[in-house]
């Protein structure tokens, strides 16, 4: 149990560290390409904004999935998992939550490693409802400008 343990910990710290890393350098990106001098969005760039910043949390998502399908294919020696495309399949429903259940980790030891990734995958996405929703949020007040200040 205890490899298991850390293994997880060791992939929930790297896809905490990619999170961390894309959020900040996608809102320094934002800051140069969207938002004017007044640190407002520019006329006409608060739908843009708003729209490559889902698309770019959601890459952010995709590697992260990406990684724990890795760890699996690395360590689990599960044959249901045989193939990179299930892993894949098998991290993105783990992550997200969603439990099909049409694939499983039946030994005892390494279902602690997808328990871990649902954790990680509630605290990511929330990370990324939360950042979307502040993108959204700033975008308030260009629409306010745009309607005449009501």
């Amino acid at each position: 149990m205890l490899e298991p343990l850390l293994i997880s910990i060791v992939i929930v710290a790297i896809t905490v560290v990619i999170h961390a890393l894309g959020t900040h350098h996608w809102r320094r990106f934002m800051a140069r390409r969207f938002l004017g001098p007044d640190g407002n969005f520019k006329r006409g760039k608060d739908l843009p904004a708003v729209m490559w910043t889902a698309v770019a949390l959601l890459m952010l998502h995709v590697v992260e999935v990406l990684i724990w399908a890795l760890t699996y294919r690395a360590l689990t020696p599960i044959s249901s998992l045989d193939t990179f495309e299930k892993a894949v399949y098998f991290s993105i429903v783990t992550f997200t939550s969603l439990g099909y259940g049409d694939i499983t980790l039946p030994e005892q030891e390494w279902r602690l490693l997808s328990g871990i990734e649902a954790l990680n995958g509630v605290l990511l996405v929330g990370w990324t409802t939360a950042f979307l929703f502040a993108v959204v949020q700033r975008t308030w007040p260009t629409a306010a400008r745009g309607r005449g200040g009501n």
